[in-house]
């Protein structure tokens, strides 16, 4: 027939073509694979190391930290390279270079003024600085009885000199400078300069939203009362049998509120005054251990050494402040260890801690001391203490300094 082949011809000929289809469908398949891959997510990078197992057990997930990872990461890269300069100009003797004290709780500014200036982080070389640190304590007056007046005076008169004497203020118009200010005074010490507030980093125990406090530029100082007249508590859950302390002085209106309302409840432990030291030794301190929530109202600023009591005994703290920028909120989630309110949830305060379950109350305690390395002061300061989470957050604002 036309067109085909004879039989011998057909058999020798056939391999060829069988072989050239072979090779025609791998060539297809391998093509069709490398397609499939191609459509496949690239692995994440690391935000920090090269795997999970090398974090520290404290970072693992689930993890009281946002971004444990991130953390981590950027900690070790500030302690290998994070560089401060401090302004050596001002009498020690008087308002300059030297804390006031290192107790009290006012203690925070002392402790950063001693450890910034003995710590690895500070340079003498202005060229290798990444901030500025303006080293002026208004703690420092108000101990020695300066009015208010005479404060912004010497503050005003004082940051001006170091702008005419070096050149470093007017390359940023200030935003990689600090300063650091724990009193309350601190932040009418500053008001005779408006264009330090606005543009300049405030580290301050005083961090609302209603003093000119921006959050993403300022930095919450923890006010830590120290030294603490008893050792941490924790892992102690069966011990809290108290719903909910507080003991205080009424000097804001959410303290009056608090202790009008709740101070006769029978299973909420509320005082309208301190628990008076004839009662007995270490009361107050004492009260925290049996406690389950601490209350911790906003005084005469929305901030309170109270927080950092609570976290250091272990009772899990209860925020009802507004407009407060907790300390390292942008490192740590409160939620985790701490009940988080606004004001006006006053009112209904007991039924908001009695509907969180023992499951949920011990949850909290377990975060709790994990974070409460934070929330203490050493000197010479120690890995991931206040201070160093203070020079972290440092670090994470002078990425933003880009001039």
């Amino acid at each position: 027939m036309a067109g085909r082949l004879p039989g011998g011809a057909a058999a020798t000929a056939s391999p060829l073509p069988r072989a050239l289809l072979l090779l025609a469908a791998l060539a297809l398949f391998s093509l069709s694979f490398l397609s499939l891959r191609s459509l496949r997510p690239a692995a994440s990078p690391s935000l920090a190391l090269d795997n999970s197992r090398s974090l520290p057990p404290s970072f693992a997930r689930p993890s009281v930290y946002h971004s444990p990872e991130a953390f981590a990461s950027g900690y070790a890269e500030m302690e290998r390279n994070f560089k401060v300069y401090i302004y050596p100009d001002g009498d020690p003797k008087t308002f300059y270079q030297t804390p006031r004290k290192l107790t009290g709780k006012y203690a925070s500014e002392g402790y950063f003024f001693q450890n910034i200036r003995e710590s690895r982080f500070r340079t003498d070389d202005p060229d290798q600085a990444h901030l500025f640190f303006v080293p002026i304590s208004p703690h420092k007056m108000r101990g020695k009885g300066t009015s208010y007046e005479n404060m912004t005076i010497i503050v005003k008169d004082y940051v001006e000199g170091l702008i005419n004497k070096y050149p470093y203020w007017n390359r940023t118009l200030g935003a990689d400078h600090f300063f650091v200010t724990c009193h309350d005074v601190g932040v009418r010490a500053f008001e005779g300069l408006p264009f330090m507030v606005k543009n300049s980093i405030r580290v301050v125990c005083s961090p609302s939203y209603n003093v000119d406090f921006i959050p993403h530029k300022d930095i919450a100082l923890p006010q830590v009362l120290q030294p603490f007249a008893l050792p941490e508590g924790g892992n102690d859950v069966k011990n809290r049998t108290i719903l909910g302390f507080w003991a205080g002085h009424r000097n804001s209106k959410i303290r009056v509120i608090l202790a009008r309302v709740w101070e006769n409840d029978t299973e909420l432990a509320i005082s309208n005054n301190r628990i008076s030291r004839a009662i007995g030794e270490l009361v107050y301190q004492k009260q925290f251990y049996h406690t389950k929530f601490c209350i911790c109202p906003g005084g005469s600023q929305v901030n309170s050494a109270r927080i950092s009591d609570s976290i250091h005994y272990g009772c899990v703290p209860v925020i009802l402040s507004d407009y407060y920028d907790l300390p390292f909120n942008d490192i740590l989630d409160w939620r985790k260890f701490a009940v988080v309110l606004k004001e006006c949830d006053v009112y209904q305060l007991k039924s908001i801690l009695k509907s969180i379950s023992q499951e949920e109350f011990v949850a909290l305690h377990k975060y709790l001391v994990q974070i409460q390395k934070h929330f203490v002061w050493h000197s010479p300061p120690v890995p991931y203490d206040a201070f160093h989470m203070v020079m972290y957050e440092l670090w994470l604002r002078h990425h933003v300094i880009k001039y």
